[in-house]
């Protein structure tokens, strides 16, 4: 182990652990099989990546899909490490390469996919080599069970025949146990040790929200994150194309993705997508299995998943950085009907357990419990403390329903004297008292039923219909999704059970989740933009995506630590020796200068670091409280710099604060703050210059307005 962490260092900047990779490297080493089953942003590539810098042989990984390899072998090559991979993309000579290279024994790492290493040449060529390790990346593909189930994964059973003293690792982000043992079963694992870490991610925030515009609703999430990449999920082709094009209209830096187009489409448009070239993919779940890309900061759902596992796996896609990302469902009860006409034609069995899966995250979204819970007991854990801080629920940005008890037997009566022949909007309709032609005409607003919501939206009783079908009071049955009260149900109409309904908290919440609030601590966000743009300029000379040079995180700690000399590099996550060399001298210039124009601290005690949300690394004090008392004295109007000195915070993070402040309480004039003649130059500089990146406008004003007040302002204009 005293290898491996040296490799860690070395290699990828890091000096100690995440939960279970000790462990699951251990395993490796010792010759052990293993299965290990990490949260995506968990570390679970490096759990079979350190262990070959400290092992004797070539370590083979086994991959699913060409971008992943590619991702993987470039993130790999510029840490130093010696990777390599094979697949059809790349030409003969090329090819020739890597195998004269495996046969020379210079090759750490070798990526393959599982139809490439089944291959007789293939096997062959590994039989005359000293092999480390197989890791079995994507793991759950293995078992049918899996909710990626791929065959020819299925087949890597023959690797224990051919090689059955190498050691054989499985990894996954996403496995029951009823998987976890199949992927043992079909791999012929030995004794193999059963690593699984929380499924919970959190760094990602939650939020659920019955669909209504749903082009301003996802306008507004993607509003929150302007320049940052995010990805927008649709359950069919045809909705991928509409929303695409009417965000495109709206000036949005989208593409579409979906398996309707042509496969060079798909790439180009996946590459400009990792390679930051537009901000926002709309797919189809056919996008996301191959994407490494860490820096995801949104990932929306513009309807319902088929499976909790399906939606884990897809949201799981945002903050894999490990800093913080928002993951926004919008659903419909449609959605429920949509799913279940697609799976009509499964076998009797299968149909059962889809029927199973859909219904659980039907539960989820009408749900009223946390969020995290909710996923972590799907999965058979449990979150451990009463309030997540990154969910709707926890947030407060949802309220509880007072009369909870009288509204749903509203309800469930109007099913009952519907016959319980018709759907929830159809209901809804009824209780707000709607005058619908077919209401009319089947006489049904002579109901005693009728009109007992008409203080209520329709929107809102149909939220109410949906919630009281997830928690089991009511139920849908036949092609057209009726509505039938349960057992379950019969009991309210008693009294003798009381649902919990919820509707959209009355008073904006001015809360920020936990994770948005801390992972910003200290750092400086002009800093942190002048980073951005060096590291775009050297991905771009280099043909590597962005991330790849240096991920959020790295560049989040070289703006709040703001280290002087190669020394203080060493302590900064996520920077190792090659990248020391490579890197070191430019980012150090660019700290020193803007740190000098601002008169800014350098050579920051790392204590200001933030915990790591996807650890149980050590704690540190909670800091909000210091940001309550900050939107206390904004409220006041007190001025910044009385209140940085009253909550013993420095100026740059009181900013961060007020900017949040801003957008919480949707505040538009920033007079309070900036004088009217400063705020009008700088709204005439992101006239001419646009509001992307900070330095244009700064530089636009020639340093006149310095880089907090721009972006006072800005937080202001970006308010309606």
């Amino acid at each position: 182990m005293k290898y491996i962490q040296q490799a860690l260092e070395k290699y990828w900047g890091y000096n100690d652990f995440l939960p279970f990779q000790k462990e699951a490297m251990g395993s490796l080493h010792r010759g052990r099989d293993c299965i290990v089953v990490l949260p995506t942003g968990g570390g679970k590539s490096l759990c079979y990546q350190a262990p070959a810098m400290a092992t004797a042989g070539m370590a083979v990984v086994v991959s699913p899909l060409i971008s992943l390899m590619k991702d993987q072998v470039d993130a790999l090559v510029e840490c130093g490490v010696d990777a390599m991979r094979l697949d059809s993309s790349m030409s003969g000579s090329e090819q020739a390469d890597v195998i004269d290279s495996i046969r020379q024994g210079t090759v750490k790492l070798l990526y393959l996919s599982p139809e490439r290493l089944l291959t007789d040449g293939m096997m062959n060529l590994l039989q005359n080599t000293k092999l480390a390790y197989f890791a079995i990346d994507e793991a759950h593909c293995v078992s049918m069970w899996g909710h990626d189930f791929r065959p020819e994964y299925r087949k890597l059973g023959r690797l224990r025949e051919i090689f059955p003293k190498v050691t054989i690792a499985a990894y996954t982000a996403t496995a029951t146990k009823q998987v976890r043992d199949d992927i043992a079963r079909q791999l012929s694992l030995n004794d193999p040790a059963v690593l699984v870490g929380s499924f919970d991610r959190p760094n990602l925030s939650y939020k659920v929200q019955p669909k209504k515009n749903i082009v301003t609703q996802v306008c507004s999430v993607l509003d929150r994150y302007k320049g940052e990449s995010g990805i927008i999920y649709c359950i069919r082709r045809k909705d991928v194309n509409e929303l695409c094009h009417d965000l495109q209209e709206r000036g949005y830096k989208v593409a579409p993705y979906h398996a309707g187009m042509n496969a060079e489409a798909r790439k180009r448009n996946q590459d400009r997508f990792i390679n930051d070239e537009v901000d926002t993919i709309v797919a189809t779940i056919a996008f996301g299995m191959g994407i490494d890309k860490s820096n995801v900061r949104t990932v929306i759902h513009t309807g319902m998943p088929k499976s909790l596992e399906n939606y884990q796996q897809e949201s799981g896609r945002a903050g894999r950085d490990r800093l913080e990302a928002e993951c926004c469902m919008f659903y419909s009860g449609a959605d429920y009907g949509i799913w279940k006409f697609l799976m009509r034609d499964m076998p009797a069995e299968a149909y059962g357990v889809a029927m199973n899966k859909l219904n659980g995250i039907y539960a989820f979204c009408t749900g009223t419990a946390c969020r995290h819970e909710a996923i972590l007991r799907y999965f058979g854990q449990t979150l451990g403390k009463d309030n997540c801080a990154a969910c709707d629920i926890c947030l407060g940005e949802v309220d509880s329903v007072e009369d909870a008890l009288i509204i749903a037997q509203k309800i469930l009566s109007c099913v009952v004297r519907l016959e319980q022949r018709f759907g929830s909007g159809y209901s809804a309709l009824v209780l707000a008292g709607s005058k619908d032609k077919r209401i009319l005409e089947n006489g049904h607003d002579k109901l005693s039923t009728y009109a007992l919501l008409k203080d209520f939206s329709k929107s809102i009783i149909q939220s109410w219909i949906e919630q009281l079908v997830g928690q089991g009071y009511l139920e849908k049955y036949g092609e057209y999704n009726q509505l039938a009260v349960t057992e379950k149900g019969r009991g309210v109409l008693k009294g003798q059970t009381t649902p919990r309904l919820m509707k959209p908290a009355e008073k904006k919440s001015t809360r920020v989740s936990k994770p948005t609030a801390e992972s910003w601590e200290g750092v400086n966000a002009g800093l942190f933009e002048e980073l951005r743009a060096f590291r775009r300029q050297e991905a771009h000379e280099r043909g590597v995506p962005p991330y790849i040079v240096f991920g959020d995180a790295t560049l989040r700690n070289l703006a709040r630590q703001r280290p002087s000399m190669p020394k203080g590099l060493t302590s900064v996550k996520g920077i190792g020796t090659q990248k020391r060399q490579q890197y070191g001298r430019a980012v150090l210039t660019i700290i020193g200068k803007y740190c000098e124009k601002h008169h800014l601290k350098m050579d920051v005690s790392d204590e200001l670091v933030p915990t790591d949300f996807s650890t149980q690394r050590q704690s540190r004090p909670s800091r909000s409280d210091a940001k309550e008392r900050a939107f206390e004295l904004f409220t006041q109007g007190r001025p910044i710099r009385e209140i940085a000195a009253t909550i013993n915070r420095a100026e740059s993070t009181t900013v961060q604060y007020l900017v949040e402040f801003i957008r919480a309480e949707g505040i538009s004039d920033p007079s309070a703050w900036i004088d009217q003649q400063t705020a009008e130059k700088i709204q005439r500089a992101i006239r001419n210059v646009g509001s992307k990146q900070l330095k244009l406008i700064f530089e636009h004003l020639n340093g006149a307005v310095d880089y907090n007040t721009i972006r006072i302002t800005l937080a202001c204009l970006r308010n309606p």
